[in-house]
């Protein structure tokens, strides 16, 4: 017979009772651990330590094509009010070329989702402004509109219009056939079925665009400042006197302005489509 001190002993923790199982961290908390974390930020460090050692080198020895990291700063530091004030005109332009580009994109491709044939009227006029170089039809801009912000802000909207019309076109397009067929049973206007389908549907096509487009207005605002005769202010002027100057710290402090900018650009676009799109499964699946 098995006496009771022979018998295991189960020991029962009553410390988690009434908890629901989660961990008491907070999730923000949790992502500030993670982007800590060494396995996330180390090989961009590393990287950037390569880069940096494979730029000294060169500008040791080709001095005519890198300037020395310290000029640069030094480039920076020396005259940050004229850095920060050409690189607002920058941003305005690229803002206000991009908002154009955009409003245009939208009505077309909302107009191009409805009718068949203002489709096939408006894309292959597109496809062409797409592959047009448009640093060759600044000039022309200039002759047409004068030396004012008009040739440059043309020049940033065309760059920007093909990529979000593509975008907004096909999230329009892309409603399954079986949603609209029960919006047409129950004989949905046009506006109501763009405005309770078509849009909410293309919105990650659109953020998707946007992502391209935002850093892309920055790029197109420098190519038509560079490009459009009679710029005056932006970093783009900055770049084209510099290397007519064989400045080269002002050059590349002005591409590392830029390259900063289009960063944040792409972080605003990025934050805001998360807290937009916080349903959708690719956002899901980007958080993770």
């Amino acid at each position: 017979m098995t006496s009771i001190e022979d018998k295991p002993t189960v020991r029962v923790d009553l410390a988690g009772v009434g908890k629901t199982g989660k961990s008491s961290r907070k999730p923000g908390q949790s992502k500030l651990k993670a982007a800590l974390h060494p396995k996330v930020w180390s090989p961009l460090a590393v990287m950037l330590v390569v880069l940096g050692f494979v730029w000294e080198r060169t500008a040791e020895t080709m001095p005519y094509l890198l300037p020395h990291l310290n000029k640069v700063g030094a480039a920076l530091t020396k005259d940050p009010a004229k850095f920060f004030d050409n690189a607002w005109w920058t941003l305005q332009e690229a803002m206000v070329g991009l908002l154009i580009g955009f409003t245009a994109a939208f009505v077309l491709a909302v107009l191009t989702s409805e009718w068949g044939v203002a489709r096939r009227a408006v894309m292959p006029i597109a496809v062409v402004l797409n592959v047009t170089p448009l640093v060759a039809i600044a000039p022309v801009l200039v002759v047409a509109f004068g030396f004012g912000p008009e040739p440059k802000l043309i020049v940033t909207a065309l760059i920007c219009f093909f990529t979000l019309l593509i975008n907004i076109s096909t999230g329009l397009r892309s409603v399954p056939p079986a949603v609209l067929q029960v919006y047409q049973t129950v004989r949905a206007s046009r506006w109501e079925m763009l405005w309770r389908i078509r849009i909410p549907n293309a919105l990650p096509y659109i953020f998707a665009g946007l992502r391209i487009a935002f850093p892309l207005s920055i790029v197109g605002a420098v190519v038509a400042e560079m490009s459009a005769p009679g710029a005056s202010l932006g970093l783009g002027t900055i770049i084209s006197i510099s290397s007519s100057m064989n400045r080269l710290d002002m050059v590349f402090a002005s591409i590392t302005i830029l390259a900063v900018m289009g960063s944040l650009l792409l972080l605003v676009v990025t934050t805001v489509e998360r807290k937009v799109l916080h349903w959708h499964e690719s956002t899901k699946q980007g958080a993770k």
